[in-house]
């Protein structure tokens, strides 16, 4: 399927353990995909076979979502905090690294407004009438909206420093990571230290995280049996269309939109790139995580003519803020919950909505179950009676999840050859050589310590030009 499968010649012993351990995580998550396909069918069969029944197996639906929700608040901080120590790392290098942000900041908050758009006239959640008592499951388990502006302003100081984090108040941890993460940028060097902490405790909850996602076949049986037996085949319906919606808007986003920019500003064709990129799309297509390709993609970048120093500033620090296929999803996900629920959002609130999510989806990526956190988080800083709508695309999250790698990894390969062309640092003659086959990728480049041997994920956030 890759190439990444093949043995390297003369592996090192942090090669062959590196890959020993990809080996070992890529097997488990498979059984973990595939227990929730087998939950989800067997919902949809109790749903239409025991429907009163189904109807009550909702609460097992409420405790995943129960679990996700005890997991934001320490995710958003750890990557809001740590996503601004990558700003302040990329901007150091100049031209590079802002022309990256501004990009990393406009692509991703068009995919959100893309996906609102699409959202709001599909209305994939419009036709499923779920019946009151679990329309109104989620509003019992979490806290009412504020009120009125000052007190939606009040309520977004938390009483201590450390008090967001243990309350569950989704805009009070936002606060207090956007105030230290500046504090920290502002520390400079002695801020280091810090990082590294907030670096290892994010590996802690993201490590839990992945033990609470391992409860995902259980949530997805209890919510889609109960979601069979209210509506029918009513909500096989609107799923399926939100799949189809999604899938659309993703390929209409990368081979419309970003395709097009592509072609504008480089001459380049999209499909030729992604020719080129084959065998790493097959990759995050067997993983669903664009994280599987890092290395892979960074190597092939610098082949294809891109200067070592743009390809070592824009594609790490990309996976963290150009995450275009988990914007759209986000978007489309948190309205179709809110139809299904008979509780639409506002235009108001749609775009508090989007606001939320150009901030808190950065660094969602490459984790299992970060993108439903970051989900949950929004429905809970805007609208708390829609949370527990969060465990109703549990059991289509799968299928959802490989469109949004594959979209995530498509807008930054094409983000890196455009930063390269504005920047003047990638060789158009090589480029041509290599997309039209005639300087093919040597994949013995990522099997032995060559000059293109690329660092991990937390290395490569690190890399600075070389001189």
């Amino acid at each position: 399927m890759s190439a990444s499968t093949t043995p390297p010649a003369t592996p090192t012993p942090g090669q062959k353990e590196t890959g020993q351990k990809q080996t070992a995580r890529k097997d488990k998550s498979q059984y973990l995909y595939i227990g929730v396909l087998v939950a989800v069918a067997l919902g949809i069969v109790v749903g239409f076979l025991f429907p009163s029944f189904a109807v009550q197996l909702k609460w097992l639906g409420t405790l995943f979502v129960n679990l996700i929700k005890m997991m934001i608040s320490p995710i958003i901080f750890c990557t809001i905090v740590l996503g601004i120590g990558s700003v302040r790392k990329a901007t150091s290098v100049g031209k590079i690294g802002g022309l990256a942000l501004g990009y990393f900041i406009t692509m991703p908050t068009f995919a959100l407004a893309i996906g609102l758009v699409v959202g709001n006239i599909i209305k994939p959640g419009e036709s499923l009438r779920l019946t009151a008592t679990i329309a109104k499951s989620g509003q019992s388990q979490v806290g009412g909206a504020s009120e009125s502006t000052s007190d939606f302003l009040l309520g977004m100081i938390p009483k201590t420093l450390v008090s967001s984090l243990t309350e569950g108040s989704v805009l009070q941890t936002l606060l207090v990571a956007l105030l230290v993460g500046f504090a920290l940028q502002m520390m400079g060097k002695q801020g280091e230290p810090i990082l590294a902490g907030v670096k290892h405790l994010e590996n802690l909850v993201f490590r839990v995280m992945s033990m609470v996602m391992w409860v995902a076949p259980i949530g997805a049986f209890g919510a889609m049996a109960a979601i069979i037996g209210a509506t029918g085949v009513d909500a096989l319906k609107s799923l399926g269309l939100l799949m189809l919606a999604f899938y659309i808007t993703c390929a209409i986003f990368v081979f419309g939109v970003l395709g097009t920019i592509l072609r504008a500003f480089t001459g380049i064709n999209v499909f030729r790139l992604f020719t080129y990129l084959a065998r790493e799309f097959l990759l995050i297509l067997s993983t669903s995580s664009s994280e599987s390709a890092l290395p892979r993609v960074i190597a092939k970048m610098e082949h294809l003519g891109i200067e070592r120093s743009t390809v070592g500033i824009t594609i790490p620090t990309g996976y963290s803020f150009n995450l275009d296929g988990t914007a759209i999803y986000l978007t489309m996900a948190s309205l179709f919950i809110a139809e299904a629920l008979q509780k639409p959002f506002s235009i108001g609130e749609q775009i508090s909505l989007l606001v939320f999510m150009i901030i808190a989806s950065k660094g969602a990526a490459g984790v299992s179950g970060a993108g439903l956190a970051t989900l949950a988080g929004g429905l809970q800083s805007h609208r708390p009676d829609l949370v527990d709508g969060v465990g109703f695309i549990v059991g289509i999250d799968r299928f959802m999840s490989e469109a949004r790698a594959l979209t995530n990894f498509a807008g930054n390969s094409i983000a890196c050859v455009l930063i390269g062309t504005w920047t003047k640092t990638i060789d158009r003659a090589q480029v041509d050589r290599v997309l039209s086959g005639q300087d093919p990728f040597d994949e013995r480049m990522l099997a032995v310590g060559t000059d293109h041997a690329v660092p991990p994920v937390e290395e490569a956030r690190e890399l600075q030009p070389t001189r």
